[in-house]
């Protein structure tokens, strides 16, 4: 049964940083993609980050580039997102999702591909 749990979210101040966990099992990432994604009140969700588990290759949003970083432990099973230099404008619900790719060595940052999403971690950035 696949499995995505959240974590690391919480109350930080405008310039902060936090490491956001998403703890995985059920699957491999071999054959996946896995993203990070937000959503903050009335707005649609928005890709973040990605990462493709068959080449580590990773993609990042605009607005997060140069600021966040993906990684995975697979011993761990998980996957993390180092938000630094954090802004008002990052606040939302962050969650991780896989989304099935096969060979395919890519990830796509659009909601919609994903398959199974986790409960999410609520990240708030305010002085």
């Amino acid at each position: 049964q696949v499995q995505l749990v959240e974590s690391g979210g919480g109350l930080v101040q405008p310039g902060g940083s936090l490491r956001l966990s998403c703890a995985t099992s059920g699957f491999t990432l071999n054959g996946y993609a896995i993203g990070w994604f937000r959503q903050a009140p009335g707005k649609e969700r928005e890709g973040v980050s990605c990462l493709s588990g068959n080449d580590d290759s990773t993609y990042y949003a605009d607005s997060v580039r140069g600021r966040f970083t993906i990684s995975r432990d697979d011993a761990k099973s998980t996957v993390y997102l180092q938000m630094n230099s954090l802004n008002p404008e990052d606040t939302a619900i962050y969650y991780c999702g896989i989304d099935y790719v096969g060979s395919d060595d890519y990830c796509p940052l659009a909601h919609w591909w994903y398959d199974y999403w986790g409960q999410g971690t609520q990240v708030t950035v305010s002085s």
